[in-house]
């Protein structure tokens, strides 16, 4: 069939800024598609217009009955930056497409502050939770953030200023490469910006207080960044648990008898993409898990009200990975996980009690894998000296499915 569908990156400056090829592809379409300011831009013809379809995710069938015709898409800058041509190639294979990009907001940001791309994290808030910044925040970080609208610059700067970042420089790029550009600098406490533009990219150099929560990307968040009632997988254990898990980009895991929803969040945090569903049957632990991801910037994670095993059964997945933090007296819990698991997955379980321990060794009996115990002591005070008083030991599970 050939080429059919093209998707040109248009800028602020319309058409007078597109090369010869992506001019002449709007030239030549029957039918354009974009938002309304994209459509604005092409002098009206009598050609088919079609808006962003509402739901969005109708635009592939709208693409699909027009087969054969010479449609359009216009986007914003590049069309595979947190674009619109991402969606589409889902649908379509690439020899039905040709694609035209311009700069994207974030080269257009660097450009004009002298950053080098690669060295930054560019992040979109556009139709996503905004509390997704809270994981890009941490001392040095340079981040370039896609706006939803005009209130984003405002929440990004408060929350700088919750997290211990208020001297965090922030400059905001309002429409970008047109004759309306505006770009102004300013720090997340002393940010008082109250006419900003919906069409906006911020940039955030982060500059910590001394006393800022130090929040890294590493496994092994301290136990009092997680809000909990008693239940939570402590710090160096979990940073053992989720070496083993091993978080990789886009993958999912299942973290089933979550507590307070530590290991998945902090899987999410350590991946781009990465996904997690955290199960458990106490529902009021499954509002700190709401709370404790909302804070620490994974407000992706999905919390499941359940009993495990039976409530694994309607989940996403396959899963990568299955954490087991509790239930292991759960008859058939352990199997289960497993048989989810895709190939390559890695399931790994926890046990502190006598009976969790014997449904791990039965488990490594069956399946293999490395069985570990983790005992962490910790110094406490002694009257006038210290002593290092021990923790439950805790027996680790680690096993990767082939």
């Amino acid at each position: 069939m050939g080429a059919w569908l093209t998707i040109v990156g248009i800028g602020e400056d319309g058409l007078e800024g597109l090369g010869a090829a992506a001019r002449g592809a709007v030239d030549a379409a029957d039918t354009l598609v974009g938002g309304a300011r994209h459509l604005a831009m092409v002098p009206a013809d009598g050609r088919e217009r079609l808006e962003w379809p509402r739901p969005f995710s109708a635009l592939a069938g709208e693409l699909r009955a027009r087969t054969g015709r010479r449609v359009c898409v216009l986007a914003t800058g590049d069309p595979f930056c947190f674009g619109v041509g991402t969606s589409i190639a889902r649908h379509f294979p690439p020899e039905e497409m040709q694609v035209f990009p311009a700069p994207s907001a974030f080269s257009l940001a660097c450009a004009r502050l002298r950053w080098s791309l690669p060295e930054v994290e560019a992040i979109t808030l556009h139709g996503r939770p905004p509390a997704t910044f809270r994981a890009a925040i941490r001392p040095g970080a340079r981040v370039l953030v896609l706006s939803h609208d005009a209130t984003t610059p405002a929440r990004i700067a408060e929350m700088l200023r919750d997290a211990g970042h208020g001297e965090s420089r922030i400059v905001v790029l309002e429409h970008m490469g047109g004759a309306a550009e505006r770009v102004r600098d300013t720090t997340a406490s002393a940010f008082a910006f109250d006419d900003v533009r919906d069409f906006n990219t911020v940039a955030v150099e982060c500059a910590a207080a001394p006393d800022a929560p130090l929040l890294a990307h590493t496994p092994g968040l301290p136990d009092d960044a997680f809000e909990h009632d008693g239940q939570l997988t402590k710090r160096t254990v979990r940073a053992a648990a989720l070496a083993a898990l091993a978080p990789c980009p886009g993958q999912l895991l299942w973290d089933v008898g979550a507590g307070c929803g530590s290991v998945g969040i902090e899987w999410m945090r350590a991946a781009r993409g990465a996904r997690a569903i955290a199960v458990d049957r106490n529902a009021a632990r499954l509002a700190l898990v709401e709370r404790n991801a909302e804070r620490l910037g994974t407000p992706g994670l999905e919390a499941v009200h359940g009993e495990a095993p039976a409530a694994l059964a309607g989940l996403d997945g396959p899963p990568d990975a299955v954490f087991v933090g509790g239930g292991l007296s759960a008859p058939g819990l352990l199997r289960t996980g497993w048989d989810a698991l895709r190939p390559g997955g890695r399931l790994v379980a926890h046990a502190v009690s006598l009976e969790g321990e014997q449904a791990l060794l039965a488990a490594h009996a069956k399946l293999g894998g490395e069985l570990s115990r983790i005992a962490v002591s910790h110094a406490v005070p002694l009257g006038r000296y210290h002593a290092f008083r021990p923790g439950f030991p805790v027996t680790e599970l680690a096993v990767r499915k082939r």
